[in-house]
């Protein structure tokens, strides 16, 4: 007859299942040495983690300061397209309201971008 696992039925009396512990003093320090230096490289795994984590962060944010710029930069060169093409079509004559009004355009949208 099999037992509750379908293993087959083993009892006590065959000296293989023993209820008693034979662990002594020895095993006991060998396995709490064991779990210390589990723990200590679970440790050790948690600083890097957290390093690693920390790191992800700056780039990120790195990333983010990046694609800011290239915005701007992006915005300012169609700003000054627009103007070239403004002028070229004013007959070169360009008026120094229209200059303002573009100048106040850039730097509203980098106060936008920068809130992003």
């Amino acid at each position: 007859m099999s037992g509750p696992n379908g293993d087959p039925d083993i009892s006590a009396d065959d000296g293989i299942i023993s209820d008693e512990d034979d662990f002594g003093d020895e095993e006991y320090v060998a396995i709490n040495s064991m779990l210390d230096q589990i723990n200590s490289y679970l440790d050790d795994l948690e600083e890097r983690n957290d390093a690693l984590n920390g790191k992800l962060h700056e780039l990120m944010e790195s990333n983010r300061q990046a694609r800011l710029e290239f915005r701007a930069q992006l915005f300012g060169s169609q700003t000054q397209e627009e103007q070239q093409q403004h002028c070229h079509a004013a007959g070169g004559e360009t008026s120094s309201t229209s200059q303002e009004d573009i100048n106040k355009d850039n730097e509203g949208s980098q106060m936008t971008d920068k809130n992003i």
